[in-house]
C-alpha cells in the first residue's frame, strides 16, 4: 500500500515558529518511518517562506537517504529551488500544467515526479502522463471552513480503471480502519492529513 504523508502545519503548534519546527520534525520522521511520499501543501505561505520551508524539510528528509520522495504543491522552479522531488498540481491544470513540470526539471537534468488532485472522470482524463493522482474525496472530509460530503467506494473503483496505469491514492476522510477498503476498490494507496499525525497509519504498513 502507497502512502502519502500530506502537510498542514497549522495542525502542529499555536504560533508559526513553533508550527515551522514541528512541521520539520514530524517530515523527518515520516522519512525515517520510510513512508514513500510527503506531499507539502502549505498554500497559505508567501512563496519566499514556502520555498525556505521546503527546502528545510528536503534537506532533513533527503538525509534519511531513504526512498521518501518529496512533492511540493507550488511551481515548478519553486520546487526546483527546494530540492523537492516533484510537484503537485491542483485539479483542472491537466497537461499544460504537467508538461511544464516536466520541462522545468529536465532542463535541470532531473525526472520529475508529478502529482495531480482529481475529483472526477474529466480531471483523470486531463492528467494524462501524470506520475500519480490524488482522487478525493472519497468519504466525508471536514475542512476549516466546511464539511464535504464523501463520495464513495464507486467512484474511487471507477477512477482507478479510468487511470489505467498510474496509480491512484485516495484521500479525503482517510483512517486506518477504512484505508484497506479504498485498496480493496483498486486506489494503491492513501493519502491523508491527521491519519499521519497519529500513531495509527503503522498498521497499514
Amino acid at each position: 500500500m502507497l502512502l502519502c504523508a500530506i502537510t498542514n502545519r497549522k495542525l502542529l503548534g499555536d504560533d508559526e515558529s513553533s508550527r515551522r519546527a514541528a512541521l520539520v520534525h514530524r517530515t523527518q520522521i515520516w522519512a525515517r518511518d520510510g513512508i514513500p511520499f510527503i506531499l507539502i501543501r502549505e498554500k497559505d505561505l508567501p512563496l519566499p517562506d514556502l520555498q525556505s520551508l521546503a527546502s528545510e524539510i528536503a534537506a532533513v528528509v533527503h538525509a534519511e537517504g531513504g526512498k521518501t520522495r518529496l512533492l511540493l504543491s507550488a511551481p515548478p522552479q519553486l520546487a526546483l529551488a527546494a530540492n523537492a522531488d516533484g510537484i503537485h498540481l491542483s485539479s483542472g491544470i491537466g497537461l499544460p500544467g504537467i508538461t511544464a513540470a516536466e520541462q522545468a526539471y529536465r532542463r535541470a537534468g532531473r525526472e520529475p515526479l508529478v502529482s495531480v488532485s482529481c475529483h472526477n472522470p474529466d480531471d483523470i482524463r486531463q492528467a494524462r502522463g501524470a506520475s500519480l493522482l490524488l482522487f478525493a474525496p472519497v468519504f466525508e472530509k471536514v475542512t476549516e471552513t466546511r464539511t464535504l460530503p464523501g463520495q464513495g467506494l464507486v467512484p474511487l473503483r471507477q477512477a482507478c480503471q479510468a487511470a489505467g496505469d498510474i496509480p491512484v491514492l485516495a484521500l479525503g476522510g482517510i483512517t486506518a480502519s477504512n484505508a484497506r477498503v479504498c485498496v480493496d476498490a483498486g486506489a494503491a494507496g492513501i493519502a491523508a492529513i491527521r491519519l499521519f499525525l497519529t500513531g495509527a497509519w503503522h498498521a497499514l504498513r
